[in-house]
């Protein structure tokens, strides 16, 4: 009978490490899960994974040597929720490397109604996003227009002359920034507009 009752109190104390083993793969799960987003934007933006430009400081000095010009050209496009009309006042520009740009991009609420939206970004070819350097954007931060209402937002960008170095991309001549603005609640683009179905170009 001791023999029985030893077990039957190992058995239940393993069933308790079992449980309390499961339970800490589920929190840790959880907890990974939580961060895994931020985690990732985060990866993204300091190394230029698929195509996310890096934010910087404008350069200090010229680099030295006259390198060619890279042809940027901007995309805009609008989530079919929203109703904005988007584009740049200019379709593309000579980027010498290592010298900023300035672009503005103008946008009006066509809508009846007051509306919020969110600007996310990207960089094509991607392996060009890490070489694409924002001094200052208007992307991730949510603007409300009144309907009618127009508003312009500059880009200060300058391309990295790091990018002629570069074995892979490095004779390129030509990279395309493209925008979309979602409709936004609570300062982040709302679930259903992250399918790229649902935009439209101006």
């Amino acid at each position: 009978m001791t023999n029985v009752g030893e077990r039957q109190k190992q058995a239940a104390r393993g069933t308790r490490w079992t449980v309390l083993a499961c339970a800490g793969v589920v929190l840790g799960m959880g907890g990974l899960a939580a961060v895994s987003a931020p985690l990732y934007s985060m990866f993204c933006k300091a190394t230029g994974f698929n195509g996310t430009p890096l934010v910087g400081a404008a350069p200090t000095a010229p680099t030295g040597e006259a390198l060619a010009p890279v042809l940027v050209r901007f995309d805009t496009n609008v989530s079919k929720n929203l109703s904005w009309r988007f584009q740049p006042e200019q379709s593309r520009v000579d980027a010498v490397p290592g010298q900023t740009a300035t672009v503005f991009f103008k946008v009006t609420n066509t809508g009846p109604a007051p509306s919020a939206g969110i600007a996310v970004f990207n960089v094509q070819p991607d392996l060009m996003g890490s070489y694409f350097v924002k001094v200052q954007c208007f992307c991730f931060d949510e603007h409300t227009l009144q309907p009618g209402e127009t508003a312009e937002f500059p880009l200060v960008f300058y391309v990295d002359p790091a990018l002629r170095k570069d074995p892979d991309i490095g004779d390129l001549s030509e990279m395309t920034l493209s925008y979309t603005y979602y409709p936004s609640k609570n300062g982040a683009p709302v679930a259903e507009a992250a399918k790229p179905a649902a935009t439209r170009n101006f």
